[in-house]
Parts: structure tokens; sequence; C-alpha cells
């Protein structure tokens, strides 16, 4: 059972999908591949929104992108990301849709099992979370030399929505950087 009286970060509010994306996501290191490759899509999908927009629709996402496997998003055809477009269900952004087809294809062109993508990108942390203790929102970054290194390799790779705030926040969601505050509850995991 949940407690909802944690002491928490303070951006996730009182909406319950937030706080339970707050307790049991963010900050959390991933390493599965897929989930990576998701969150890094979903991450650029939230470009000049919030994030709860974007968790509100994430079980859609999963759905109309094929539980996020870039085999079969790389194989998507212009006919079905045009459907898309129409779908109020994500976000109707024309380059963000295309960028989920154009980061799988990156992602297929240069990661496979002996070369996984969560390897490269725990590389960027030296595959160890690094453990911020900032006291208030205020004091947490945007982006840092590490997210700047990152855009730029994922760039290279032909990905695409991936600058350096975006990466950032892709950091803090899959646990590379734990950014919980000091006085959250979950600031020790």
């Amino acid at each position: 059972m949940k407690q909802n009286n944690l002491k928490r970060c303070d951006w996730c509010g009182s909406d319950p999908l937030y706080i339970k994306y707050h307790d049991d996501e963010w900050g959390v290191p991933e390493y599965k591949d897929r989930a990576l490759f998701e969150m890094l899509c979903l991450e650029g999908a939230q470009a000049g929104l919030s994030w709860i927009t974007v968790l509100k629709k994430r079980a859609h996402y999963r759905k109309v992108f094929y539980r996020f496997n870039p085999q079969k998003i790389a194989n998507m055809p212009d006919t079905e990301l045009e459907e898309l477009l129409l779908d109020p269900g994500i976000i109707r952004n024309r380059l963000k849709v295309y960028g989920f087809r154009k980061n799988a294809l990156a992602f297929l062109t240069n990661f496979d099992k002996r070369n996984s993508f969560s390897n490269f990108l725990w590389s960027f942390v030296d595959h160890q979370p690094i453990i911020n203790s900032f006291k208030n929102m205020q004091e947490l970054p945007a982006k840092t030399d590490v997210s700047d290194k990152m855009s730029k390799a994922l760039k290279k790779k032909g990905f695409t929505f991936v600058g350096s705030t975006i990466c950032y926040a892709f950091m803090q969601a899959v646990g590379m950087v734990n950014d919980h505050l000091a006085y959250c509850e979950k600031a020790s995991r």
C-alpha cells in the first residue's frame, strides 16, 4: 500500500499518476534497452510540454508504437505515421511522431546484443548513478556537461529530439542521475 504522507519532491504535486511515477520510477536505475529507448523517445515527445502530459498519454503511446519495439517502429510507413497525427491519444507534432521512427532506425543501426544501448548510455556516468543532494528545485540543473556529451553522441548516431536538456531529464528519469531532493524520502535509493 502506498503511503500518501511521504515527503516527496515538490514537482510531483498531488496527481496520483505523478505520485506513482515519482515513487516507483523516477530516479530508479533502468538497464533494459527497450525501456531506455522508450523513455528517450517519450522525453523527446515531452519537449516544450510538461511531463505529466506525456505520462497521461504513455499507455496509448505504448499501444500505437508497438510497445516501443524499435524494429516495428522503424518499419512504420509514412501512411501509418500520418494516421497517428490525427490521434488525440498522443502529442500530434509531426517532427516528434516521425522522430520516433528516426530514433528507431538510429537504434537499430548502432546497437545490438553485443553493443547494447544500455551500456552506451550508462557509460556517460561510468555505469554508476550520480547521486545529488539538492535542497530545493532551484538547484536542479536543466543540463550538465554529461548531458551535453550524451546529446552530442546521440545526435552523431542519428537520434533526434535529444538536446542536452532532454538528455538530462532522461538521465533523471532512468536513474542515471538521482535528483530526488534531499528532504524527499526517495532520495536515498
